[in-house]
C-alpha cells in the first residue's frame, strides 16, 4: 500500500511513545479454553476457576501499598477470556456502529466493546441531536439518516434525518447490531492490551461489573474517540495543537422544553444562519454570559430542544479527574443559564431542563499515527488519494482554543485559506506502530488542522464502515489490512458476495 510521503514536523509536532502505557506478552495471563497465556501452566491444585457471575462472585485483587503508599503493586492473576471474535470493535460511537455493522454484514464474527450503556457514543449518551457532514454519504451513514427521516418528526424529516431524537436513534442502533450479528457488551471499559513480539495485540482487557476481563480477536478497530486502544498497544501518536497539547474545548448538551417554537423561532439555528448570534446577543444584554460565544438552540419534537451554549478550555480528553471537574462546572452552566433565561418571563418563562448529557462531547484527544498523514495542506488543496474511502469537505472547524475566544494564528491562516472538497484515504485508518489494528472516528492519523474537518461524525461513520470491511476482507484472505488497497478490498468484498 502507498506510503504517506509527507510526515508531522519533527520539531512542533513530535509524536508521543507511549510503548510504557501498553502491557507486553506476559505481564498477566489470560485463560482461554483451559490454556493459560503468559504464565507457567498451573497444576491441579491451582487450577483457575471462572468467577460465577451469576452468583456474583468476583475475581479479588491482591497487592501492596508500597513507596510511601504512593504505589500499589498489584499481585499477578490469571484473567478470564470473555469472548474470542474475528473482529473487536472498540467504542460504540458513530465510527464504531459503521465499524461493527460493516464487518458483520461482510461475514466477520464481530464484539462491541461499549463504555456507555447504549450505543451511539456522542450521537446519544452525548445528546449531539444533530449529525454533521453525513448527507453526501452513502452507504452505512445514508441508511441511517434516512431511518431517521421515516421514524422520526417532521423536523427529522425536514433536514433528511440530520436533526434527530437521541432516543429513537438508541433503539435503531441496537436493532442494526442485533440484526446484523454483531455481539455487543455495554458498561464495560477498555483499560488495557496485550502485545506480543510481533506487533501484534493478543488480547485486551476490560473492566465492568463482571470484574476484568479479557478479549481476543484476530482484528482490532479503535473506535474509542480518544485512541485509548491504539495508545494502549504502544502507538505513537499526537495531542493537541502544539507540545503544550492545547486542544478544542468540550461542551456539554441538554435537553429542554417550555418554549413555543413559532415564539423564539428566531433563535433556532435551523431557521436562519443569524439565530446563533441572536440568542447571544439576547443572553449578553440579559446579563448572561455563556462560556461559548456561540450557543445553538434546536427544535427537535413536540416541545423538546436541544441547547449547546458551553465551552470547557484546556481539559485533556485522558484525565478522567479534569473531565469529571469539567462536567460538573459545565452542567451547573446549563442550569444557571436556564434559570437566567426564566427570569426573562414570556417566551422563557416555563423553560427547564429535561436532561444534560450522560457525558461531555469531546472534540479532541489522541491522534494516532497511520500509514498516512492528513495535514491542513492536503486539505486547502483537495487531496485527491487512490485509495480514498470517502470523500468530504467541511471546513477548518477550531472552537476556539483559548479561553479569552482566540486561537493560533496559523488557524487563521488555514480557514482564510479555506478547504477544497478532499480525500480521507484507508492508509490514515491504519495504524503504522501494530499490524492489524484499525482506527476510524476523529483518533485517525491527521494534524490538528485537519482533525478539525475530519472529526465531524458523518465522516466517521463512512471511516468505521471502510475499516470494519477491510478488517473482514483481509481475514478472508489471509493477508493484513496493510497489505491491502481499498480497490481491492471493495473488489474482494464484492466476490464473496457472489
Amino acid at each position: 500500500m502507498k506510503e504517506n510521503r509527507s510526515q508531522p514536523n519533527p520539531g512542533r509536532r513530535a509524536f508521543v511513545q507511549t510503548s510504557a502505557l501498553g502491557a507486553v506478552l506476559g505481564a498477566k495471563s489470560l485463560l482461554l479454553g483451559g490454556t493459560v497465556w503468559g504464565a507457567e501452566p498451573a497444576t491441579s491444585s491451582e487450577a483457575f476457576v471462572k468467577p460465577d457471575l451469576l452468583k456474583g462472585e468476583v475475581l479479588r485483587t491482591q497487592g501492596k501499598l508500597v513507596e510511601l503508599q504512593s504505589v500499589l503493586r498489584e499481585t499477578e492473576r490469571s484473567i478470564p477470556v470473555a469472548g474470542k471474535s474475528d473482529v473487536l470493535v472498540c467504542g460504540a460511537g458513530p465510527a464504531g456502529i459503521g465499524a461493527a455493522l460493516a464487518a458483520a454484514r461482510a461475514g466477520a464474527s464481530v464484539q462491541l466493546i461499549e463504555v456507555a450503556g447504549c450505543l451511539g457514543g456522542v450521537w446519544t449518551a452525548g445528546l449531539l441531536t444533530k449529525i454533521i457532514g453525513g448527507g453526501n454519504k452513502s452507504g452505512i451513514m445514508e441508511e441511517v439518516l434516512t431511518a431517521l427521516s421515516e421514524r422520526g418528526s417532521s423536523v427529522a424529516k425536514s433536514t433528511a434525518g440530520a436533526v434527530y431524537d437521541p432516543e429513537i436513534l438508541k433503539l435503531l442502533l441496537e436493532e442494526l447490531c442485533v440484526e446484523a450479528g454483531v455481539r455487543i457488551q455495554l458498561h464495560t471499559r477498555l483499560v488495557g492490551t496485550v502485545t506480543d513480539d510481533q506487533k501484534r495485540i493478543v488480547a485486551i482487557i476490560t473492566e465492568s461489573k463482571s470484574g476484568r476481563q479479557a478479549w481476543v480477536a484476530d482484528r482490532y478497530v479503535d473506535c474509542s474517540g480518544d485512541g485509548d486502544l491504539a495508545a494502549q498497544a504502544g502507538c505513537n501518536f499526537e495531542v493537541g495543537y502544539d507540545h503544550n497539547c492545547e486542544c478544542q474545548p468540550m461542551s456539554m448538551m441538554a435537553l429542554l422544553t417550555g418554549i413555543n417554537e413559532s415564539e423564539v423561532s428566531d433563535y433556532i439555528r435551523e431557521n436562519g444562519t443569524e439565530a446563533k448570534s441572536r440568542f447571544y446577543k439576547l443572553m449578553k444584554d440579559s446579563g448572561i454570559d455563556p462560556s461559548y460565544r456561540a450557543p445553538t438552540l434546536r427544535h427537535l419534537h413536540s416541545g423538546i430542544y436541544s441547547l449547546m451554549t458551553n465551552h470547557e478550555y484546556g481539559v485533556p480528553a485522558t484525565d478522567a479527574g479534569a473531565i469529571t471537574e469539567a462536567t460538573i462546572r459545565s452542567r451547573k452552566e446549563v442550569h444557571d443559564i436556564v434559570q437566567g433565561l426564566r427570569k426573562l418571563g414570556k417566551p422563557w418563562q416555563d423553560l427547564a431542563v429535561v436532561a444534560t448529557a450522560e457525558q461531555i462531547g469531546v472534540r479532541e484527544g489522541r491522534r494516532i499515527r497511520g500509514r498516512y498523514y492528513i495535514t491542513g495542506d492536503d486539505l486547502v488543496s483537495g487531496l485527491r488519494h487512490e485509495c480514498a474511502v470517502c470523500r468530504t469537505g467541511f471546513g477548518f472547524d477550531v472552537h476556539n482554543v483559548f479561553p479569552d475566544g482566540s486561537n493560533p494564528a496559523d488557524v487563521k491562516r488555514y480557514q482564510a485559506a479555506g478547504v477544497k472538497s478532499y480525500d480521507i484515504p484507508l492508509p490514515a485508518l491504519i495504524a503504522a506502530d501494530v499490524d492489524g489494528l484499525m482506527m476510524a472516528g476523529r483518533c485517525i492519523s491527521g494534524d490538528f488542522f485537519a482533525h478539525s474537518s475530519y472529526r465531524v461524525t458523518g465522516n466517521s461513520v463512512p471511516m468505521g464502515e471502510a475499516a470494519g470491511l477491510t478488517c473482514a476482507v483481509s481475514l478472508q484472505n489471509g493477508v493484513m489490512p496493510h497489505e491491502l488497497t481499498w480497490a481491492e478490498v471493495q473488489s474482494l468484498s464484492r466476490g464473496n458476495k457472489s
